[in-house]
């Protein structure tokens, strides 16, 4: 996993290069513009000044990018996709932060933790409960990594196979269908993912495919063979039945209580 990641980020760094980034990742600007005024010319001069004189960012290394929905774990209704700028820490552990677009202007709405199965196995069974399980996204072609190539992709997805993720949402910038938050408001939100056909809200996965010019249902079928290598997991059930659409299970996601003993 960690060598792919090296791969895709000095790809990433030679497509910067060369400009041709911006042709190969369509755009999708966040849809929340937050309160307050406008930048002066003095906050701008110090925005330049900091860019060429604190280079040593944490957030470099952040330019795995990928494009996912979120439900809220106590109101599923409440979905959204997120944009997710992630850097592989190790083998086994990444993280994210989370954004309400992919350009310059979308807002930081939350993080994500990502671990291998064999750190979630590590964890005390009350921690568990925080992390949702990532086959169904990877199996459904609901999550891609928008504008690199189909068989890095495929390799990337193949490597978070049986992989778990931590989620908190700390901006309602851009619920699917309702109206967000002008600056973020209240509690942080722990996320869930989706485990069963059905799940997403009308539109929302369809919305996101035609405004990056993506195919889930492709991504699904080339991926069809990774089902051999998916484990059941924990928290496939957790929200089985609370969503407002019927829902129909995907071959290769099982929850593990469902499977019950090896």
């Amino acid at each position: 996993m960690t060598f792919y990641f090296h791969f895709l980020s000095r790809m990433t760094l030679a497509l910067i290069s060369v400009g041709l980034l911006e042709a190969c990742n369509p755009k999708s600007d966040t849809p929340q513009q937050p309160s307050g005024k406008e930048k002066t010319t003095k906050t701008e001069m110090l925005e330049s000044g900091a860019a060429i004189l604190q280079s040593d960012s944490p957030l470099q290394p952040m330019n795995i990018y990928l494009d996912g929905f979120h439900a809220a774990k106590d109101n599923p209704a409440h979905q959204m996709e997120a944009h997710h700028f992630c850097r592989q820490v190790n083998e086994d552990f990444a993280q994210c932060v989370l954004f309400d677009g992919n350009t310059r202007q979308a807002n930081l709405i939350g993080i994500e933790y990502i671990i291998s199965e064999t750190l979630f196995e590590t964890l005390p069974e009350e921690e568990k409960q925080y992390w949702h399980p990532h086959n169904y996204e990877i199996l459904s072609g609901q999550l891609i990594a928008p504008g690199i190539p189909g068989i890095a992709e495929k390799e990337l997805m193949k490597d978070k196979m049986n992989s778990y993720g931590k989620t908190w949402h700390v901006w309602n910038s851009a619920p699917f269908g309702k109206t967000g938050d002008k600056i973020p408001l209240g509690e942080a939100v722990l996320e869930w993912s989706f485990n069963q056909d059905g799940e997403a809200l009308p539109g929302l996965v369809e919305k996101r495919d035609q405004r990056l010019g993506v195919s889930t249902n492709e991504k699904r079928n080339d991926r069809a063979e990774l089902k051999d290598l998916a484990k059941p997991q924990s928290g496939v059930d957790a929200l089985k039945g609370k969503f407002s659409m019927p829902a129909h299970p995907l071959p290769g996601v099982v929850d593990k209580k469902a499977a019950g003993p090896k």
